[in-house]
């Protein structure tokens, strides 16, 4: 019996994982989003000046990296993974359906925004998303160097996110 787990990254685990895998593939994620919806008050800003890293929004589909992840490595991972993304509980760790690049569907471990959570972000304007991206910076270094590398990576497996492509491109203009 296989017993791997597999885990869905969208944003900083596409390009920083920190946990052992065995293989990894590239993935689709049907009826949730990536988008800049949460703020961050660690790891990309700060109580004061919060940030804004990735959640999983409803609607649409989203392009990842799924990691397969043996069993011996599974306790480990998950409490790696809470440890990481859960600081606040603005997640809700679910178990969704990830499509392959290979083809096959399995169940993928993945974070989903919180609406309810205080950190919830969806709905900013445009003009106010960039302000807040370009300001803060958290104890992994400026925001506007996550938002920049999850594109990086994207376009390095041949994903376009235009919405992303967007909101890089204005953050190489300059700002008010």
């Amino acid at each position: 019996m296989d017993a791997s787990i597999w885990v869905f990254g969208y944003g900083s685990l596409m390009w920083n994982p920190g946990f052992p895998y065995l293989r990894s593939m590239q993935a689709r994620m049907h009826g949730v989003r990536r988008a800049l919806c949460i703020r961050s008050t660690h790891y990309r800003g700060t109580p004061e000046s919060p940030g804004l890293v990735f959640g999983l929004d409803r609607g649409g589909s989203c392009h990842g990296v799924a990691f397969e992840v043996a069993d011996a490595d599974r306790e480990a991972v998950i409490a790696y993974l809470r440890a990481r993304e859960q600081i606040s509980m603005v997640y809700h760790e679910v178990v969704r359906p990830a499509r392959l690049s290979s083809g096959e569907t399995v169940g993928a471990l993945v974070y989903v925004a919180n609406q309810g959570h205080e950190q919830y972000a969806g709905g900013l304007g445009f003009e106010e998303m960039l302000a807040i991206i370009r300001r803060s910076a958290g104890e992994m270094g400026p925001n506007r160097d996550y938002v920049t590398a999850t594109l990086r990576r994207l376009q390095d497996m041949g994903i376009r996110d235009q919405a992303l492509e967007r909101v890089v491109l204005a953050l190489t203009m300059p700002g008010p």
